[in-house]
C-alpha cells in the first residue's frame, strides 16, 4: 500500500487546452477517496494521471515517497478497473483474472492460490470456468475487481466502474466495493459522476470543477459545510434549493427576506455564521436543504416568524418520507456556479422562467395534497449563505 500526492499538479493539451489546474492533495495509506464532479471536468484525467496514462506538465505526483511523473504504468504497482470491465471474451474468468500474473511469469501455485482467494472473497468462485458472456454484469464487474485484486498493488484505481449496471445492481455493488476496500485496506481512488455514490463510499471526497479542486473533505462535512454555491448545488439529492435573498437586521437580530416572505435567523445559526453580520441590507444567495422545512403543523409551538406560506404544486410520497414541490415568485438564481450544475443536468437556463421551483422533505403522517396552501416551518439552523458576486459560503 502507499500513499498518492498531488503536488501543484496541472494537464496542458500540445494544443493549449488545459485540463487539470494546480491540484494539491494527499491520498493517505489505506485511504478511500472519490473524485466527483461533471462530466468533463478532469476527474478521470487525475485518475489517469496516477496509472501514468496521461503526461503531467505541472507539478509533481508521488506514490508513497517517490516521484513518479516519468514512470511508466507498468511499474507503479496499480491496478485499475475501468467502466467497461475490459475482459477478454475468449477466455475463462480464472484466465481472466490470472493474466497480468502469467505476464510477470509468476509460478502457477501463486497464480492459483491468488485468483482462487480472491474468487472466493468476490463469491465467484462457481465461474472461474466460465467466459464473460455467460455472466451477469454484476458478475463481469466481479471478475473485473478479482483481476485487480490478484495483483496485491499499492493503490486500486476505478474510473466509474458502475455506471453500465442497473440501479438496484449500482446499490449492491457500491456496498460490496466498500466492504472488499475496508477489508483489504489497499488505497483506492475512485472516480465517479455519481454524487451519490461519492457519499455513500469515499472516506473523503474531493469535488472537481472544470480541472480544479474545488473542495475535499468527508462525505458529512461536504453536505453540510460546502465552501461555494457549486458544492453545494452538486452534492446531495433531491439538491439543495437557492433563491435570492436580503439579509436584515433589527439590533443583534437577523432576518433573511425572500419572495415576500421574512424569516427570523436563530442566534444559534449565526454562530457559525459572524460574516453575515457585514451583509446587512445586501442581497444575497440562500441555500435550503429540502430537509430545512417541515410541515408547520407537525412541530409543535413552531415560531410563526419561522414559517412561509405556499401553495403545494406536487407531493410525492415515499413511505418513510415525502416530498413537496411548490414554486416562488421569484427569479431563479442563475450564476456561473449555477449555470454549470444546470448544463450538466442537462437544463436551459432559459426555461426556468421567472420563478423559483423548491423541493422540501417533510413527515409524510403530515403532507398536504396537492394545491393545498399551507405553512411551513423553516429550521434556520439549516440554512446556507453565498456571496451573491463570488458563490463562496458566507461563515
Amino acid at each position: 500500500m502507499a500513499s498518492i500526492t498531488f503536488d501543484s499538479v496541472g494537464k496542458v493539451y500540445p494544443g493549449g487546452s488545459r485540463a487539470i489546474t494546480d491540484v494539491s492533495l494527499n491520498i493517505a495509506d489505506g485511504e478511500f477517496l472519490v473524485l466527483v464532479g461533471p462530466s468533463g471536468c478532469g476527474k478521470s484525467t487525475l485518475l489517469r494521471m496516477i496509472a501514468g496514462l496521461e503526461e503531467i506538465t505541472e507539478g509533481e505526483l508521488r506514490i508513497g515517497d517517490k516521484v513518479v511523473n516519468d514512470v511508466s504504468p507498468k511499474d507503479r504497482d496499480i491496478a485499475m478497473v475501468f467502466q467497461n470491465y475490459a475482459l477478454y471474451p475468449h477466455m475463462t474468468v480464472y484466465d481472466n483474472m490470472a493474466f497480468g500474473l502469467k505476464l510477470r511469469k509468476m509460478a502457477k501455485e501463486e497464480i492459483s492460490r491468488r485468483v482462487k482467494d480472491a474468487a472466493r472473497v468476490l463469491e465467484i468462485t462457481e465461474y472461474l470456468e466460465r467466459k464473460p458472456k455467460a455472466l451477469s454484469g454484476g458478475q463481469r464487474q466481479r471478475v473485473a475487481m478479482g483481476r485487480a485484486i490478484v495483483r496485491e498493488p499499492s493503490a486500486f484505481l476505478m474510473d466509474e466502474p458502475l455506471s453500465n449496471l442497473d440501479a438496484k445492481l449500482r446499490v449492491q455493488m457500491r456496498s460490496e466495493i466498500g466492504m472488499l476496500q475496508s477489508r483489504l485496506g489497499t488505497t483506492t481512488v475512485y472516480v465517479t459522476h455519481d454524487q451519490v455514490e461519492a457519499m455513500t463510499m469515499g472516506d473523503r471526497v474531493a469535488v472537481i470543477r472544470k480541472g480544479r479542486l474545488q473542495q475535499i473533505d468527508s462525505p458529512r462535512n461536504l453536505y453540510d459545510f460546502p465552501d461555494n454555491l457549486f458544492v453545494a448545488g452538486f452534492i446531495g439529492s433531491p439538491s439543495m434549493n437557492f433563491i435570492y435573498g436580503h439579509v436584515e437586521g433589527e439590533g443583534d437580530q437577523v432576518y433573511v427576506r425572500f419572495a415576500g416572505e421574512r424569516v427570523k435567523v436563530n442566534p444559534s445559526s449565526l454562530a457559525g455564521r459572524a460574516s453575515l453580520q457585514n451583509y446587512k441590507g445586501k442581497e444575497v444567495v440562500v441555500g435550503l436543504r429540502p430537509e430545512a422545512f417541515e410541515i408547520a403543523n407537525a412541530i409543535p409551538g413552531a415560531d410563526p416568524d419561522q414559517t412561509i406560506n405556499i401553495k403545494v404544486g406536487l407531493v410525492e410520497q415515499l413511505g418513510s418520507e415525502a416530498y413537496v414541490h411548490f414554486v416562488k415568485n421569484s427569479p431563479p438564481v442563475i450564476t456561473p456556479d449555477i449555470r454549470e450544475l444546470l448544463a450538466d443536468q442537462g437544463t436551459d437556463p432559459a426555461s426556468l422562467g421567472n420563478e423559483t421551483k423548491f423541493t422540501a422533505r417533510v413527515d409524510p403522517d403530515y403532507a398536504p395534497k396537492n394545491g393545498d396552501e399551507v405553512k411551513l416551518f423553516v429550521e434556520t439552523d439549516k440554512l446556507h449563505f453565498f456571496d451573491k458576486e463570488t458563490g463562496e459560503a458566507i461563515r
